[in-house]
């Protein structure tokens, strides 16, 4: 049995080592050619002025150049900023999701405890009985204008 572990783990531990050479040179041949796009892209935009100079004057073109560039930068910017809201309520429904899961899951560990201890049942159901009539009242309640879980923006 020994000798079968040293022989798995000798070819978990090679096929390990050649993916981690694979990945390596994978993301230097990704490095290499994002950099010769790049490139590409810097002759690309020079031709493009180049061809626009000679039609239209350079100063004219520098200034259509930088301008365009910086409206593209601020449009970049502006998505952004709008896609902002929505990642942060993304991640805040995922916070709220992983810690009611994370309590749900606390409650199943220590549940067998408190029904083996003296109070028994009622240690369970005390804070049970608490939260379902809290869900109710919550439920039945009209906010108020200057409610913070009113849902309106201030």
């Amino acid at each position: 049995m020994g000798m079968l572990a040293t022989l798995i783990s000798g070819l978990a531990s090679g096929e390990t080592v050649a993916a981690m050479r694979r990945a390596r040179t994978a993301a230097v041949v990704y490095v290499l050619a994002g950099l010769a796009a790049f490139c590409g892209l810097g002759f690309l935009v020079g031709a493009a002025y180049i061809w626009a100079a000679g039609r239209y004057g350079s100063m004219a073109v520098a200034l259509g150049f930088g301008i365009g560039f910086l409206l593209i930068a601020g449009i970049i910017l502006l998505v952004y900023q709008i896609s902002a809201g929505t990642r942060a309520r993304r991640r805040a429904q995922r916070r709220n999701a992983d810690i009611k899961a994370i309590g749900i899951a606390a409650a199943l560990a220590v549940l067998p405890t408190l029904l083996k201890g003296k109070s028994g049942l009622g240690a369970v159901l005390g804070p049970a009985i608490a939260l379902a009539a809290y869900a109710i009242y919550r439920e039945n309640v009209k906010p108020g204008p200057d409610d913070p879980d009113a849902g309106g923006t201030t």
